[in-house]
């Protein structure tokens, strides 16, 4: 099951680093996620993030978060936490 949970607002192509604006729920350290957009498909796992350039486990709704991802991203590309069926 997938929930949308925010979007990418910039992409650091350097450093593998997408920005992501948090709407919707939580996002911690080793969820797994989906990040859709016009030529993005991307499944990961979340194995860092950082909110000011300083390491967090955990970020809730309104927060900006750097996290490192393992592909190119693109800004509005919309990001989804991936859970587990109940």
């Amino acid at each position: 099951m997938e929930e949308e949970i925010g979007k990418i607002t910039h992409y650091f192509s350097k450093i593998n680093v997408g920005v992501l604006e948090l709407t919707k729920g939580k996002l911690k350290v080793g969820d797994t996620i989906h990040i859709k957009g016009h030529t993005t498909d991307l499944f990961q796992k979340v194995q860092s993030m950082q909110i000011e350039h300083s390491p967090v486990e955990s970020a809730s709704v309104g927060e900006s978060i750097g996290l490192m991802v393992e592909g190119p991203v693109r800004e509005n590309d919309l990001v989804f936490k991936v859970t587990e069926e109940e």
